[in-house]
């Protein structure tokens, strides 16, 4: 590879890398928002978003153009993993502690590595090995040891419908991140069809099922604004070109470590408690993910 080459390839890596640093701010930012309903906190994010990648369009110099001969089945796979994931995540913080709800959330690094033995080799598939079960052992030890800790708590019941959402929204990002591989020659513009398509998608959930509700302080706005420019905005594109250009396994390995920064953002700023308890549940779910992706032969 020419020297050309390995540069567009170390910037996309750094892209990745700038993905994940914004994703670990995805959970605090959320919770400062304030009581906005899930789906309108969803719509007016991702209008931000879809903004952000206009100008991410302009600034890399690819013409909005390219985005009439994206397939349709790209958009609708974005949609589903861009509004389906980010509707669940905020109702889960929404209905449970943002700590422990966040952490169970990211599984999705583990859970990334454990589906992609269901592609075919042709577009990265694997064959699920030794260390791909004992990394969803530990993953899912994790996760019990959060709600094992939590049973005692007076709101402990209500807050199993927000673990719930929590785990589907693992669930939904993980999904959607490996059938993406499908479209891996699609633009990264594809990205500002789906932020439209999700803002659109869940400001008719919001009409339908929710009431407005004014962010109460300048704050809140600042955080909502925030969201959309940050972790539900140019984190997608950077993540896209880091996908589909970049270093694979070092972005892959560096999402393993969202659960800890995402747990240390909440802490710090006074958000939520660091227990013994969950720090050691962090470390099982991010120990557990790297022990997946171990490679079979050293």
């Amino acid at each position: 590879m020419g020297h050309d080459g390995v540069t567009a390839s170390a910037r996309a890596t750094l892209a990745g890398l700038g993905a994940v640093a914004l994703w670990a701010w995805l959970a605090a930012l959320t919770v400062l928002s304030g009581k906005i309903p899930p789906f309108q906190l969803t719509a007016l994010s991702f209008t931000g978003g879809t903004l952000v990648g206009i100008l991410y369009a302009r600034f890399t110099r690819q013409p909005l153009a390219v985005m009439r001969e994206i397939p349709w089945q790209a958009y609708a796979l974005g949609i589903y993993g861009l509004l389906g994931y980010h509707v669940c995540y905020f109702m889960a913080l929404r209905l449970a502690p943002p700590l422990e709800a966040s952490l169970i959330n990211y599984l999705w690094p583990l859970l990334i590595v454990v589906m992609a033995g269901a592609l075919p080799a042709r577009v990265g598939g694997q064959r699920l090995r030794w260390q791909h079960l004992l990394g969803a052992a530990l993953g899912f030890a994790g996760t019990a040891l959060i709600l094992v800790q939590g049973r005692d708590r007076p709101d402990f019941s209500g807050a199993i419908s927000g673990y719930a959402c929590a785990i589907a929204a693992g669930l939904i990002w993980s999904s959607y991140s490996v059938a993406s591989r499908l479209f891996r020659d699609v633009s990264s513009l594809s990205v500002i069809g789906s932020c439209a398509g999700t803002a659109i998608g869940a400001a008719l959930f919001h009409v339908w099922l929710e009431t407005w509700v004014w962010p109460a302080s300048a704050s809140e706005w600042l955080a909502i604004v925030a969201l959309g420019l940050g972790p539900l905005g140019l984190a997608f594109y950077w993540w896209d070109a880091g996908m589909k250009h970049g270093d694979l396994l070092r972005l892959g390995l560096a999402s393993y470590a969202t659960p800890l920064l995402s747990t240390l953002a909440l802490a710090l700023l006074g958000l939520g408690r660091l227990t013994p308890a969950l720090a050691l549940a962090a470390l099982f779910v991010t120990a557990g993910a790297a022990v997946a992706s171990l490679p079979a032969r050293r």
